[in-house]
């Protein structure tokens, strides 16, 4: 019964558990028991709250909490993201014995929604690049083969998903944080637009290269977690309104396309693995035998690098400049070296990465008039070594910085477009690849729908090794 459950779609046992034909605590109890099971291998979830889960579990037996969308599904939590009472690190050890004493509106909303948190989930520190470690747990490793990263910043909701700890997962997203990890495990990451994720985003509250959002093991699972986060709130200030159609209600609607474009490297602004190009672009064919005309096309990002370089810097200046000051041998080389290159940033190079930006979301505006949807690889590589800290060389390009060799993820940041990655299919020596579809800015609901659609086609192409259905 246990795998029973643990296999169940989000979609199937949130309706289950409205019903009265499961209980809460069931779940949790699941949940719990495959976390004990698959956690030494993985390292996905090392902070678990099971006292508050099933208290919380209870509240919804006892109808404490009322009707909810999620009715008391269990999720985890990225560690990045406060939860009242429970551990949470940030991944740094300067913060290994931090309790907050109160919740992270973006947690708040889910919770509200009937979410019931379990654990929270291992993220590099400070969510500061691809690759999911630091020095408080240690790696997290890909169930696929656990030698190998699972990506990050969000790899332990990633793993979370694909071992079967839990049905829905949060995770952020700056640079790729979504959607890395989902292509590096097999599961579905999906980055929203600006606002479109209610968060706490501290002293830089205005920023709009950070966002929250939602991670799942397929698509129509993904946009039921979206749900359950998005909404209006005054405490932040860019907070946007739910929509009037729900997200669950519009994956299921038809997608209207009838051209969309596909690029193996983005138009060129970074190599890309032969056999990650060629599973991509495969995946992307599948638009075809529903009708849909697929041509070779890409935005013009060639400012993406150096746009980023300068934007994330300066971001990283602003949160934690402070830390650097107090703690600096306690930070890792990167995020030194990052808050550092924020410091020395001066007014010009700002203000031209800032219309630089610009220039190119008003190029992706003119893009999407002619085409529905934009594919390019949500990773340009193969899952690396967990001990190998980031991607420094690929197909003779050497990167110039560790966040470098994410620019497919970054790029589309820049522009505000909300982008999901799909898994597309496995490589020769069976890790998953995740296929990237981005739509116009605002646009989740014909996203998710589209997406529903070529995952309908292509198919769920395999289970994780580790996946709750192994037994």
């Amino acid at each position: 019964m246990s795998c029973e459950l643990l296999a169940m779609s989000a979609r199937e046992a949130a309706r289950r558990l409205q019903s009265g034909e499961l209980r809460s605590s069931e779940l949790v109890a699941a949940a719990l028991a495959r976390h004990d099971a698959v956690e030494p291998a993985v390292n996905a979830v090392p902070t678990v709250c099971a006292e508050r889960a099933l208290e919380r579990a209870r509240e919804f037996e006892r109808g404490v909490a009322g009707a909810t969308l999620l009715g008391g599904l269990p999720t985890v939590v990225k560690d990045l993201h406060d939860v009242e009472g429970v551990r949470t690190t940030y991944g740094s050890t300067i913060f290994a014995e931090h309790v907050p004493d109160r919740t992270d509106l973006s947690v708040q909303r889910q919770e509200a929604a009937g979410a019931v948190v379990v654990g929270k989930a291992n993220t590099p520190e400070f969510g500061a690049g691809g690759q999911t470690f630091n020095e408080v747990f240690g790696y997290t490793r890909n169930p696929w083969d656990t030698r190998l990263t699972c990506g990050g910043s969000s790899g332990g909701s990633a793993v979370a998903l694909a071992t079967g700890t839990a049905w829905l997962a949060d995770g952020s997203d700056l640079g790729g944080s979504l959607r890395t990890p989902a292509a590096f495990t097999g599961v579905v990451g999906l980055r929203p637009s600006p606002g479109r994720v209610v968060g706490d985003y501290g002293a830089c509250r205005f920023q709009t290269l950070d966002v929250r959002g939602p991670m799942a093991r397929d698509v129509r699972d993904c946009a039921l977690m979206l749900d359950a986060m998005v909404g209006f709130d005054r405490r932040d200030p860019l907070a946007a309104d739910a929509p009037a159609v729900p997200f669950r209600v519009a994956v299921e609607r038809p997608a209207r396309l009838g051209r969309v474009a596909f690029s193996r490297d983005l138009g060129g602004i970074t190599p890309v693995d032969p056999e990650i190009a060629r599973i991509c672009e495969r995946a992307a064919r599948g638009f075809e035998e529903l009708g849909v005309e697929v041509v070779e096309a890409a935005p013009d990002l060639a400012a993406a690098v150096d746009t980023f370089t300068v934007l994330r810097a300066e971001l990283y200046a602003a949160k934690m400049a402070p830390l650097l000051e107090r703690h600096r041998d306690r930070l890792k080389p990167e995020i030194v070296w990052n808050i550092e290159k924020g410091l020395a940033l001066d007014a010009a190079a700002i203000g031209k990465a800032e219309r630089d930006r610009s220039a190119m979301f008003d190029g992706l505006v003119r893009f999407f008039a002619s085409y529905d949807l934009w594919l390019c690889p949500a990773a340009v590589c193969k899952p690396f070594p967990v001990e190998q800290r980031y991607v420094e060389t690929l197909e003779g390009h050497r990167f110039a910085s560790y966040i470098d060799w994410v620019a497919c993820a970054y790029a589309v940041t820049l522009t505000g477009a909300p982008a999901l990655s799909l898994p597309a299919g496995l490589t020769a020596d069976g890790l998953p690849v995740g296929l990237q579809l981005v739509a116009p800015p605002r646009g989740e609901a014909a996203l998710l729908a589209a997406a529903a659609q070529l995952e309908d086609r292509i198919g769920r192409l395999f289970e994780a090794p580790l996946d709750p259905r192994a037994g």
